[in-house]
């Protein structure tokens, strides 16, 4: 039966039957046209149209639409950020090696040196005459030696001769063995008192700024008093301190620089520490200058380490969680189907490793289900 023949058939049923007829005899046609109308809707709600109005096009099976994007045109590739400094490969504190009176210094903290330049001189008259002292006592040592050697020359010829006995010739050899080690002993000492002369003057180890001048002339030293503290200029590196999570980045990283005063300077990873501090957790990372030994920026200057991550990651909107994983939706052939991503955190861009053109949904994702049919 049509809906209209229906709501026909329900009208005259529910329309009075004539004016003359009396209120009791209206009654029973008022009730059999309510039941008609109760057997009429029961009729309306089993057919197709009211069961289709009542659905989700989802639970029918209709295909679902949402947005999607290739992969390689959604991925970001976060950039790191850690504070850093410029730091002297050599900050050395420079002592006296013997005892003196320091007679002059010759550089103020905050001087550039090159490497052998003279700093201080402690007083050396007491180290040349010990020089000399040596010196006398190896020409004496020689002295003995050519005695020696030429009695044994001529007790050698004494005992072809047979002037001379065996022992005796023995003793003029053993007298040359002494004297030649007694010669050693006496060069030896000459060695010692020249490098103690050498020690009474302070030279730069290497080209660099003097940091820190604890030297005062006319003060008594000893070896271990610290005269200078010497910062290398020429071999400066960046130091940082990175989470252990963030080593693996930093080593993939092709660009990493270090930004200071507006400006920015191409960097290379040199080392990353073994250990793991204590109180931070955190591992110490030196990278150095690229692009030649001169050292851009001062040393001691302080920036920002920046590279950015090669390893493509997933945007944080594009997440979303299903019972206890959280993953990215992608259309795989007109299906949607739901992937895990191992690590995933709500709010955060995780890593991702799927092909580059892998169809992400971007849009609509929130409500999807594994294997609807997408449009």
């Amino acid at each position: 039966m049509r809906l209209i023949d229906l709501q026909q058939v329900i009208g005259r049923l529910a329309r009075p039957a004539g004016r003359h007829r009396s209120t009791a005899a209206a009654r029973p046609a008022r009730a059999g046209a309510a039941f008609v109308a109760a057997c009429v809707a029961l009729l309306l709600a089993g057919t197709p149209a009211a069961h289709a109005q009542g659905t989700p096009a989802a639970a029918s099976g209709a295909a679902v639409s949402i947005g999607t994007a290739a992969l390689n045109e959604v991925v970001i590739h976060p950039q790191r950020e850690l504070a850093a400094s410029v730091m002297p490969r050599n900050e050395s504190k420079l002592s006296a090696e013997v005892s003196g009176v320091l007679l002059r210094w010759t550089a103020e903290a905050g001087s550039t040196v090159k490497k052998g330049a003279l700093l201080a001189e402690i007083d050396p008259v007491d180290f040349r005459l010990a020089l000399q002292q040596a010196q006398a006592a190896l020409d004496a040592a020689l002295a003995r030696l050519r005695q020696a050697e030429q009695q044994l020359g001529r007790a050698q010829g004494l005992v072809k001769q047979g002037f001379f006995s065996q022992e005796a010739l023995i003793q003029r050899e053993t007298e040359v063995a002494l004297m030649r080690s007694e010669r050693a002993a006496k060069q030896a000492q000459l060695a010692v008192a020249r490098r103690q002369l050498a020690k009474a003057t302070l030279r730069a180890p290497f080209a660099g700024s003097v940091v820190e001048r604890l030297a005062q002339t006319g003060e008594a030293v000893v070896p271990g008093t610290v005269l200078y503290v010497l910062a290398e200029t020429g071999a400066a590196e960046v130091s940082a301190s990175i989470a252990p999570a963030d080593v693996a980045g930093l080593r993939r990283a092709t660009d990493p620089v270090f930004e200071t005063r507006g400006r920015r300077y191409p960097l290379r990873l040199l080392r990353v520490g073994g250990t793991v501090s204590a109180p931070a957790r955190t591992q110490e990372v030196r990278l150095g200058f690229a692009g030649g030994a001169r050292v851009p920026v001062p040393v001691g200057s302080d920036g920002r380490l920046l590279w950015s991550d090669p390893q493509p990651y997933l945007p944080a909107p594009l997440l979303v969680r299903r019972g206890s994983e959280i993953g990215v939706f992608v259309d795989q052939g007109g299906v949607a189907r739901f992937v895990a991503l191992p690590g995933a955190q709500e709010g955060r861009a995780v890593p991702v490793s799927l092909p580059a053109q892998t169809r992400v949904v971007v849009r609509g994702q929130a409500t999807l289900q594994d294997g609807v049919a997408l449009k």
